[in-house]
């Protein structure tokens, strides 16, 4: 345990705490500027289990504030390049990378399995599906802002306390102003980002103060800032609540089939399958099998175009996360017959397919 000595010393930690950490899965929706900051402190203190939702390309004018990426990760995808260098800065923690944006369609996929959502968009839309999915879900929503100089920071739905729309209750005519448009100082998303960081890992070592009800401003400009109060709204509450049931009714499909290892090893040497290897390339450890397709999960519904929606699909992914997604995303597209590898490559590792 060298790696973590310095906060398992910590009276509030210790051993019994950084299992804690080893244990927690943590999604953080948005790979920017704030998303930066929060992925790699939780990576650095072990959490154990970490998705990084993003849909969007490394562009040359977010490397002055998102510190994970370089020149040479331009035009790639955000989650994809920053899973890259998480595995390399921890290689003991497991990372999960979603390259789609988080919206209606996936929102509860998403976060099943997860103990707490970061919030690291910068849209408005967003912030609302994430508040009412976590709401649904019973888990935290950890928030934060960033607007030129100044930022703000809260924690949502955390043991009965406020949610967003307590806060900020939803009105059809507000826009949001995202940094491309309004500007920010690149400390700024760096500084809150550590903030969120702190808050999440409070939570699940369930130590000192959270920022439930309260809303922390700051000022980088002045070098000030202050906490005011926010009141519980039960009419935003139920709205919230509502409009998150409603989403989970609409996007309520039939149960994907699963398959254990064994089951899988029979199925691989079946002609007629279609086995899909949502992996991206440089996931190990490989399958060179002739009848398993490399298709990575963004690609996966233009590769399925021209396939009848009765062929049976059998999906698999590194831990099953993926491929549970996937499956769920294609079932809505119509195909009647998939599934998907239950626990992922890692449950192949004593196969056969390993052992030439």
């Amino acid at each position: 345990m060298n790696r973590y000595q310095r906060q398992i010393a910590l009276p509030e930690i210790g051993m019994a705490g950084q299992q804690k950490l080893t244990d927690a899965k943590v999604l953080v929706v948005g790979a920017g500027g704030l998303g930066c900051l929060v992925l790699q402190n939780l990576t650095a203190a072990g959490v154990g289990t970490i998705g990084i939702v993003d849909g969007d390309l490394v562009e040359e004018s977010n490397l002055n504030r998102q510190f994970l990426y370089n020149n040479a990760d331009c035009g790639k995808s955000k989650a994809i390049a920053a899973s890259e260098v998480l595995r390399k800065q921890n290689p003991n923690i497991n990372v999960i990378s979603f390259t789609c944006d988080f919206n209606r369609d996936n929102a509860f996929e998403m976060v099943d399995g997860f103990q707490i959502i970061v919030d690291c968009t910068d849209n408005l839309p967003t912030r609302y599906l994430i508040n009412d999915v976590a709401l649904v879900k019973g888990i935290p929503m950890v928030y934060a802002s960033i607007h030129q100089f100044e930022g703000q920071l809260s924690v949502f739905n955390y043991q009965n306390g406020p949610t967003y729309r307590c806060l900020f209750p939803e009105k059809a005519n507000i826009e949001s102003i995202s940094c491309e448009d309004a500007g920010v100082l690149g400390v700024i998303p760096n500084l809150l980002g550590v903030m969120q960081a702190n808050e999440v890992l409070k939570i699940i070592l369930g130590i000192g103060y959270v920022l439930n009800g309260k809303l922390l401003l700051y000022d980088g400009l002045q070098a000030s800032s202050q906490t005011i109060f926010i009141e519980k709204n039960p009419l935003e509450i139920q709205h919230g609540l509502q409009n998150g049931l409603a989403l989970r009714k609409q996007t309520q499909r039939k149960e994907v089939n699963t398959i254990d290892a064994i089951d899988f090893l029979s199925v691989i040497e079946n002609p007629q399958n279609l086995i899909i290897d949502l992996r991206e390339e440089f996931e190990e450890p490989q399958l060179n099998l002739p009848n398993v397709q490399k298709v990575p999960l963004d690609q996966l519904e233009k590769y399925l175009e021209s396939v009848d929606k009765n062929q049976k699909i059998f999906l698999l992914c590194q831990y099953g996360n993926k491929s549970q997604l996937g499956a769920n995303y294609i079932l809505k597209l119509g195909f009647n017959q998939v599934s998907h590898l239950q626990k992922g490559i890692a449950a192949l590792e004593h196969s056969k397919l390993f052992q030439s």
